[in-house]
């Protein structure tokens, strides 16, 4: 088997990937999730020629609890891994349908469960089928089981616990992707019965600010978009509304040389419950 040459950093191109997608480690995933407000036919019917699709909220979530999409447990996610033929030495690249948006949710989740190589496309399908290359019928056939098995690294996974016992503790800094207004609380929660606000401590990176268009900015600009939060030599703590958009700026920090920063999972759908556990600044 012919050794390929990874990329550098967690980002490949659509022309890497067409050189590279017949390779057999190279294992193409839809990660599949819907933008808030997004029309219910928002996915094109095509796909990448041999994807398999990762569903977020089905075969990647725990089903039997009021958050959303919250990460399960390795068990259950090497299980829904090899299911769609995930093997240990795949070479994973996913993308989703709408840029680079549910992508970064599916990157996390991999390396948050163990697996080094997983790389974003970065502009998704959309770019893939503006370069003009080779789609298909968005079937999802029953694959050969992969041998993948998940181990949790609990630095990149974080949970409500974990975020308080880092509260006011200048080694750590704790990144909002949701928009400035949910931040401040001059704007409401789009999930009904949640406080406004925001973490104490917290700084407000609205994820839409590491992107161009379907793209995520370069490496020059993303060091800037950081440069303004002097956070060198910190540890990161990503969140947002439930975890997907925390995954945007996580990928976002890895591009510009702020590695492994964790996702709080729960996000805003659970420190935003009303309760006196988890303070609020607004």
């Amino acid at each position: 088997m012919t050794e390929l040459q990874l990329p550098e950093g967690p980002l490949v191109s659509v022309e890497w990937l067409s050189q590279h997608i017949d390779h057999p480690q190279v294992k193409v995933v839809e990660s599949k999730m819907k933008p808030i407000g997004a029309p219910d036919d928002w996915e094109s019917g095509q796909k990448i020629p041999g994807a398999v699709q990762m569903d977020i909220n089905a075969d990647f979530s725990v089903l039997d609890t009021h958050l959303p999409h919250m990460m399960p447990d390795e068990a259950y996610f090497s299980n829904a891994a090899q299911q769609i033929g995930v093997n240990h030495d795949s070479i994973i690249i996913v993308y989703d349908q709408v840029g680079t948006y549910g992508s970064p949710r599916a990157w996390w989740s991999f390396r948050a469960m163990g697996h080094a190589n997983v790389y974003v496309l970065n502009g998704g399908f959309p770019a893939w089928q503006k370069a003009g290359h080779q789609t298909e019928k968005a079937e999802w056939p029953v694959m050969d089981k992969g041998d993948f098995e998940a181990k949790m690294d609990s630095s990149l996974l974080y949970e409500s616990e974990d975020v308080v016992k880092i509260l006011g503790n200048s080694d750590f800094q704790i990144m909002d992707a949701r928009s400035q207004g949910r931040f401040d609380a001059t704007a409401p929660e789009p999930r009904k019965g949640l406080r406004g606000g925001h973490m104490p401590g917290a700084v407000c990176l609205p994820w839409q600010n590491v992107q161009s268009g379907i793209f995520m900015k370069s490496k020059e600009e993303l060091t800037e978009v950081f440069y303004e939060f002097e956070i060198t030599d910190k540890r990161l703590v990503m969140t947002c509304g439930s975890g997907v958009t925390a995954s945007v700026i996580a990928l976002a920090a890895e591009i510009a040389g702020y590695p492994n920063a964790a996702v709080y999972d729960g996000s805003w759908a659970e420190w935003g419950m009303p309760n006196d556990r988890w303070p609020v600044e607004v």
